[in-house]
């Protein structure tokens, strides 16, 4: 064993950070972290950004607080680690509501993503199909199954509770379908209770019991001064080599290690390190990986990605109703499927002058032509459709911001646990220091994010002897 370690973390997004600021925690002194960033600039979906003075996220917005058993997200935990506990702060206004036949309805109470534990509750949004979640005399999945979320709803609440609740709030989270989307992968909880509950009342209250959240308690959280301070304080706290533009372009076994080519055909850079934590999406992950574990390629280069757009705008003094934003079912027709009213949602971000910050989500999975217009075209339909929506015709933005994120959505299907599991099964049986982290493997959302890069990192330090001392 080498004195002194050297570890790769190929990608630079908030997976890529958290697994390199838990080696320098774990591993021993004097390890050599290197944190290889294909593109100019750090966080991955995690981008501050400023519009008509006023600080804006152009990516992600917010985090969890707690983690599915109750306790501190892993976020939240390494927001404390980096110093940054003080500037969290929380939504003022909670309130969201669903577009149903073109007006708005506030988000009914007491759902799971959605989906009801309480079906008179969700009956001026939708009506749950009459008699339908009968209960059988056994649980509603097997052991081992894997279905889709719209699947199980439709069969036991019907069409409208899926159209109307469901689907938006995972197209709000996934820009995805339910109809599509794995149970076990989006909502992990309910496919627990699932597996033992007969009815899927009884699986939904069993879940939401299972993870008790005090009254009053916040559900989510950001930074006041951004969430790229969040990627900042990273990197430095990692202490590691931070090599933005480095594009990795293979990886080749070395002897107990690996060879990264880094760089473009002509001028490649070789570089040998003892382990690496590959922390990209599934697809380039997939095509380093098909040279050295070509079976575990196949397993996670079949995740497909959806595209959206984020298109924010600053409107002076519009007629906004007091709400966090709304959310809207693929079967409204509109090109928007989630909008956030910023300057309502969150207190740090009200301007004295009147001015309000909208942001409009556009984008759905299969739907990547929709993404593909100009910005301006953008612009002008999220104004148009946010005009519509609100019955009142809205001013004319005094600024505008449009940004896309192509392929940065994964779409979970049936089964893809198991297949990730599988993956790194193999990929743990034969090359043991080299591991995957990211949202490609575990899931969306920054505490997914980043326990999954921790726990590479951990995985990494076992492999390479333990941690420092």
């Amino acid at each position: 064993m080498r004195a002194t370690w050297r570890v790769a973390v190929v990608g630079g997004g908030i997976a890529g950070l958290a697994a390199a600021v838990r080696l320098r925690d774990r591993a021993p002194a004097g390890t050599e972290i290197t944190v290889y960033e294909q593109s100019g600039a750090l966080g991955g979906k995690l981008r501050t950004g400023e519009l008509a003075g006023s600080p804006v996220e152009f990516g992600a917005e917010s985090f969890l607080m707690r983690d599915p058993a109750g306790g501190e997200s892993a976020a939240v935990a390494l927001v404390r680690r980096l110093g940054l506990g003080e500037r969290i702060v929380h939504p003022t206004v909670g309130q969201a509501a669903l577009v149903v036949d073109g007006g708005l309805r506030p988000i009914p109470g007491g759902t799971l993503v959605g989906v009801p534990g309480d079906l008179e509750r969700v009956a001026t949004v939708a009506r749950p199909a009459p008699d339908a979640d009968v209960d059988a005399g056994r649980p509603l999945l097997g052991a081992d199954e894997d279905v889709s979320v719209g699947a199980l709803v439709r069969a036991r609440f019907g069409d409208e509770v899926v159209d109307r609740l469901v689907d938006p709030m995972l197209g709000g989270v996934y820009a995805g379908r339910a109809d599509d989307l794995s149970l076990t992968t989006t909502m992990p909880a309910l496919a627990r209770s699932a597996r033992v509950e007969h009815t899927l009342v009884g699986a939904v209250r069993a879940a939401q019991a299972a993870a008790p959240r005090a009254p009053g308690a916040p559900v989510f959280g950001t930074l006041a001064s951004g969430l790229s301070t969040l990627v900042e304080a990273a990197a430095a706290a990692s202490g590691a080599t931070i090599r933005r533009g480095a594009a990795v372009r293979e990886l080749t076994p070395a002897g107990a290690g690996w060879r990264l080519t880094v760089g473009p055909t002509r001028e490649a850079e070789s570089v040998d390190v003892d382990a690496v934590v590959l922390a990209v999406p599934a697809r380039p992950a997939a095509r380093l990986l098909a040279g050295p574990a070509p079976r575990v390629a196949e397993g996670v280069g079949g995740l497909d990605y959806a595209s959206v757009a984020l298109v924010t705008l600053a409107l002076p003094e519009p007629e906004l109703p007091e709400l966090s934003g709304f959310l809207v079912p693929g079967t409204e027709g509109l090109l928007i499927k989630a909008s956030t009213f910023f300057t309502t949602k969150w207190g740090h971000l009200r301007r004295t002058d009147g001015l309000a910050l909208v942001r409009a989500s556009v984008g759905r999975y299969g739907e990547e032509r929709q993404v593909q217009r100009t910005d301006e075209d953008l612009a002008a339909t999220v104004h148009r459709e946010l005009s519509a929506v609100l019955g009142v015709p809205l001013p004319a933005p005094v600024a505008g911001h449009v940004q896309r994120w192509g392929g940065s959505l994964p779409q979970y299907t049936p089964g893809h646990v198991d297949r990730v599991a599988a993956a790194r099964a193999a990929l743990q049986a034969s090359h043991p220091t080299l591991v995957l982290a990211g949202a490609g493997y575990d899931g969306v959302g920054i505490p997914i994010c980043v326990r999954s890069g921790e726990t590479a990192a951990e995985e990494i330090i076992t492999a390479l002897g333990g941690p420092g001392t």
